[in-house]
């Protein structure tokens, strides 16, 4: 699946479609460069989900968690990540185990760490807007 997202507001409402995708136990990747909009499609999805807190980049933290009524979604930023052994601090190996959806950006950083992915997101800049591109995996 391809698309042309001419603004924020595309990112944050192809970001809601998400919730026909994503609402269990999957693993998601998204791929893209710094300023993609890897952010702004989650905060589109949990918007869908009904969260209205802030959603922030995970960057620093590595791990952002939201609950939302029964459905977990942790959101992961491996940018940082220099060596996939320093995911072993922050219990890596339990969180994919969990019941959750996992969303991913800078998958690579992890190395061997993390199990396929259902589903994989890349996103690029293309003018003033992004062209999205997924391929499902399952």
């Amino acid at each position: 699946m391809n698309a042309h997202l001419p603004d924020e507001a595309a990112t944050l409402a192809f970001g809601a479609r998400f919730v026909d995708f994503a609402l269990s136990n999957e693993l998601v990747f998204l791929q893209g460069d710094l300023g993609a909009g890897k952010t702004t499609l989650v905060r589109g999805y949990l918007r869908a989900l009904g969260f209205g807190g802030a959603v922030k980049s995970p960057t620093y933290t590595l791990l952002e968690s939201y609950e939302i009524g029964a459905l977990k979604v942790y959101h992961f930023d491996f940018y940082r990540i220099v060596d996939p052994r320093e995911l072993g601090y922050i219990g890596i190996d339990d969180l994919m185990g969990e019941q959750a959806v996992k969303l991913v950006e800078w998958p690579a950083n992890a190395g061997d760490r993390l199990p396929r992915a259902d589903m994989e997101v890349r996103l690029g800049v293309e003018g003033l807007g992004r062209r999205i591109e997924i391929d499902f995996r399952r």
